[in-house]
């Protein structure tokens, strides 16, 4: 297969499914193009895939990369990003599954988005005021880290005149120099891992550095130290809360290195923002936040561990005061404005139970007909912007 074939079919699947935001190659399937949330058949001059079809289709994309066929060969799958003749790019994953090669690609933004676009919470702007530290966004694949950090170097180069270099794993969204400078550099091309990125920014003279992804203990404590020197340094993790997250990062160190790297972190760290991504009353997604905010009852649960009443999340829960909030207080405002519904908010709860008596309080307000009510109250006190509702 030619490059160009391959565009055209791209080009094709554009033209029937404009909002698509995915595009799945799979032997034995039709081409299928994934919108809103669901797959659908691409009516494409061309049948159920079969083997050879998906191979030639990854080697066009891969070209003559070493690293990609070594990384698809060794770890059964690879990332890449391409870039159809329309302008439109993509985020591609080759891997194997049953003996056959499949494709995914996801469609990138072609700009980067703003916060007020996204319309992310009141402490997104705080976090773009820091000057040094660590800010960790995490949560699932596909839940919208990288977007969020997107939209937040987007603030900081829109305000600030500062060099900003980022490692990406590929390059998701394009920024143009605005009063900043931003240097973008993709895993594989500019750069052989996020460890060796990140030792060689520290030389590249940034005020801000964006890590893709913080997947090794070397790149946490490069990571760090960056912090540690004045750097305002933005990464993301695959856990799913605020909580989580930290013992994550302890847990990465031996258990001779613990009291120091928690005197580390509970020094560097600035802000942690978990993120989930659940479908919208009406179609659409919608994103749920809970952000902490290191403060002195934060940094001591980081210095001596959790331990009884003792939690992140009770810590997260009671800082409204610091703009804090759980997933679950977050949840119950987008059920109280109907941007999700309550299977939706349940599915998604921190603590289910807790979440299931705030919600029915909101129905009996409502004037619906409840479940009996225990005393146990959501305290929603908390500055959290207008609620997140565009999904990202």
């Amino acid at each position: 297969m030619l490059r160009s074939h391959f565009d055209h079919l791209i080009g094709l699947a554009l033209a029937q499914a404009p909002s698509l935001s995915d595009i799945l190659f799979t032997v034995g399937k039709r081409v299928q193009a994934e919108q809103h949330g669901e797959l659908r058949d691409m009516d494409l001059p061309i049948g159920p895939l079969v083997a050879r079809q998906t191979e030639a289709m990854a080697q066009v994309l891969m070209g003559r990369s070493v690293r990609l066929y070594r990384d698809l060969v060794v770890k059964g799958s690879c990332d890449l990003s391409y870039e159809h003749p329309s302008r439109i790019r993509f985020r591609v994953n080759i891997f194997w599954q049953r003996g056959s090669i499949a494709l995914v690609l996801r469609q990138l933004s072609s700009q980067a988005p703003t916060m007020a676009q996204l319309n992310l919470p009141a402490l997104f702007s705080d976090m773009a005021k820091e000057k040094f530290g660590l800010i960790l966004v995490t949560g699932a694949t596909g839940t919208g880290k990288s977007t969020s950090l997107a939209a937040l170097i987007d603030e900081i180069n829109e305000k600030k005149a500062v060099h900003i270099v980022t490692l990406e794993d590929p390059v998701e969204f394009v920024h143009p120099h605005k009063r900043g400078t931003v240097n973008q550099r993709e895993l594989g091309q500019d750069f052989d891992s996020f460890a060796s990125g990140l030792r060689a920014a520290l030389r590249q003279a940034p005020k801000v550095i964006l890590v893709g992804e913080m997947r090794d203990r070397e790149t946490v404590e490069t990571a760090l130290q960056a912090a540690e020197t004045g750097h305002l340094v933005l990464g993301t993790l695959h856990t799913s809360d605020t909580g989580q997250t930290i013992n994550r990062i302890i847990g990465m160190f031996d258990s001779s290195e613990e009291q120091l790297i928690r005197q580390r972190l509970g020094a560097s760290l600035k802000f942690v923002v978990s993120q989930r991504l659940m479908p919208k009353v009406g179609g659409g997604r919608v994103a749920a936040f809970e952000i902490l905010r290191n403060n002195l009852q934060v940094r001591e649960l980081i210095l001596t561990g959790e331990s009884g009443d003792k939690t992140y999340y009770g810590a997260v829960e009671s800082g409204s005061t610091f703009g804090m909030f759980t997933f679950d207080q977050y949840l119950l405002s987008l059920y109280e404005k109907n941007l999700i519904d309550r299977d939706t908010a349940l599915a998604n709860a921190t603590d289910r139970a807790k979440l299931t008596l705030a919600i029915d309080q909101v129905r009996l307000a409502r004037g619906e007909k409840v479940s009996d009510l225990g005393e146990l109250k959501l305290d929603l006190d908390y500055n959290s912007g207008n609620g997140g509702e565009d999904g990202q």
